[in-house]
């Protein structure tokens, strides 16, 4: 049975454009311009600090960054695909663990592609942290002066894929008042009205990306560690409320006082309560 509603309709865009079988995508393109814009804006952090680069001997800034960014990339990629696979379908992976690494599953019971269907975005900001201290060891950069930097464009990115999410009708909200203006049926799913929390997450996301940037432009000179903890205290919260309006990712979920992802911000966020009120007398 269908209901109507004076809600928005979502029937999801998956391609941009299509040719026979190949398409692109707009998650992919979501995924591409958070790594795009990512990097532009930090290559104006990294010019803004060629001086502190230079108490580095880190060298030319650009060339520091196109480093960083494959340290990045492959982080994030690794660290969101083993995240998904450990923190939501260990089960499954444990006694499978080469489809964690492996575009391919056979669920079906013959191999099938799938391109590496499930990303943790806790898995990737773990994913993230290891690869920065790989990064800072091999170029002998402070790992606290990078995180500062970098976590001012992390928001944006993170707004950049959850809007993919919510064009591919994923990571959908829980059912929600039919008079709510900004309700939204995912006819994908169902015909209920529910929460666009990927949108409520992308909206906190940008707000957050706006605070911090303020923040470093205002702050010449903080201590180290401080805009890293204001980071983690306020994007974790955000997820961690932001799943209240959120479905449950997996039946297993449905039984936990906090869901998974609620869980996972907790150390998080305690982690960057440490990073604001840590006393120390050093400077970046």
């Amino acid at each position: 049975m269908d209901f109507i509603y004076n809600v928005i309709h979502w029937s999801g865009a998956e391609n941009i454009f299509s040719i026979g079988s190949f398409g692109i995508r707009y998650y992919s393109m979501c995924w591409l311009l958070a790594f795009v814009v990512s990097y532009i804006l930090m290559l104006e952090i990294f010019k803004r600090e060629t001086l502190a680069l230079a108490t580095f001997k880190a060298g030319k800034p650009q060339d520091l960054l196109d480093k960083l960014t494959i340290y990045i990339f492959l982080g994030t990629i690794l660290g969101a695909r083993i995240g998904h696979c450990l923190f939501y379908e260990f089960d499954y992976y444990s006694q499978n663990p080469l489809e964690m690494i492996l575009p391919f599953s056979k669920r079906s019971g013959s191999w099938e592609f799938t391109g590496f269907a499930g990303l943790a975005s806790h898995g990737g900001a773990i994913g993230i942290l290891t690869a920065l201290i790989l990064f800072s060891r091999k170029t002998k950069i402070n790992f606290m002066w990078l995180a500062d930097r970098l976590v001012l464009v992390v928001p944006i990115a993170g707004a950049f894929i959850r809007i993919g999410n919510f064009f591919n009708s994923e990571i959908i909200g829980k059912e929600a008042d039919p008079n709510l203006p900004w309700a939204v049926v995912f006819t994908k799913e169902d015909n209920l009205p529910r929460h666009p929390g990927q949108l409520y997450e992308a909206v906190a996301y940008i707000i957050l990306f706006f605070v911090l940037w303020a923040f470093y432009k205002k702050k010449s000179n903080p201590k180290p560690g401080l805009l890293f903890g204001i980071f983690l205290v306020c994007l974790f919260s955000i997820r961690f409320f932001v799943e209240f309006y959120k479905e449950n990712q997996e039946a297993f979920e449905n039984n936990m006082f906090i869901n998974m992802g609620q869980l996972l911000s907790i150390p998080f966020i305690l982690a960057g309560l440490f990073l604001i009120f840590r006393p120390t007398t050093k400077k970046a």
